[in-house]
Parts: C-alpha cells; sequence; structure tokens
C-alpha cells in the first residue's frame, strides 16, 4: 500500500525539492514534466531556480495520479488534462456570464436623511447602514472569487 502525499503547507512559493517531496516526484521527472505539459509554468529567479505556486503543486499531482496511478501515457495524460481544465473554462465562462449583469457599486456613505429630504421620517438610520456593510461584503467576496478564479486559471 502507497502512503498517502503529505499535506501542502500554506506557502506562496515551493522549491523544486519541496515539490518532489510534497508531490513523491524526483526534480528532474518534475524539469521533464515542464517540458511536456504546457500548464506547469514555475517562476524562475536567480540562477534559473524554480519556484511552483500552489495551483502548479496541485497540477503536478493530478499529473502523478493520471500518469502512475490510473496508467495514462505522456500524451493521454496532456489530452486529458487538456479536457479537464476545457471543462472548468466552461464552467468557469457559465458563471462569468451570471457575473457580467452585475455592476461594481461604489459604496459611499451618505447621511440617510440628507440624501433623501426626508429628516423626520429617518430616526433610525441602521437599516441602511447594515445595508451598506452587506453591500461592501458582497463586493469584498465578488473580489476574492475573482481573483480566485484567476490563480486557478492556467491559461492566465
Amino acid at each position: 500500500m502507497e502512503k498517502p502525499l503529505p499535506n501542502i503547507p500554506a506557502k506562496r512559493y515551493f522549491t523544486i525539492g519541496e515539490v518532489g517531496e510534497l508531490c513523491g516526484v524526483k526534480p528532474h521527472v518534475l524539469r521533464y514534466w515542464e517540458q511536456e505539459f504546457t500548464q506547469l509554468r514555475p517562476m524562475k529567479r536567480r540562477g534559473n531556480r524554480r519556484y511552483y505556486q500552489h495551483h502548479e503543486v496541485l497540477m503536478i499531482r493530478r499529473i502523478r495520479d493520471l500518469l502512475y496511478d490510473q496508467g495514462f501515457t505522456i500524451s493521454g495524460a496532456r489530452n486529458r488534462l487538456q479536457e479537464l481544465g476545457q471543462g472548468d473554462r466552461d464552467r468557469r465562462r457559465g458563471g462569468d456570464q451570471l457575473l457580467d449583469n452585475v455592476e461594481a457599486v461604489d459604496v459611499i456613505e451618505v447621511d440617510a436623511a440628507e440624501e433623501t429630504g426626508f429628516e423626520d421620517e429617518f430616526d433610525d438610520a441602521a437599516p441602511l447602514e447594515l445595508a451598506d456593510e452587506f453591500t461592501q461584503k458582497l463586493l469584498q467576496v465578488r473580489q476574492e472569487l475573482f481573483e480566485i478564479r484567476d490563480l486557478l486559471s492556467p491559461t492566465r
């Protein structure tokens, strides 16, 4: 029985040695896979040192599973990843269409009585303040979702 792969720590960048240990693959294999799979593009810094991001570590684990566990060939795994990527892009595109009709709203704090001219009717502006808080939180979540989508997108 094969031992499970270790959990991926919450780090921004991983060296090729760390990725090798996290994915159960030797560094020379990772360098080869970079040539075969266009989805793998680690950042290179001084001395051509490779630094992988979290999404690339996940991709390497997926490639490893396809090749070692499911028995795909390199070209078969490449095709399978492209199919999976296309399905992901189609699903995201559907999500983009839902979000396309949502406009970003700049939240400006305004005194409710001043804005409406109904000074006497707005003794308690709490509902408006809650709505503003809710709108701000929604905009923050929307921005975070777009950032996550960009992180997960192999083509961007």
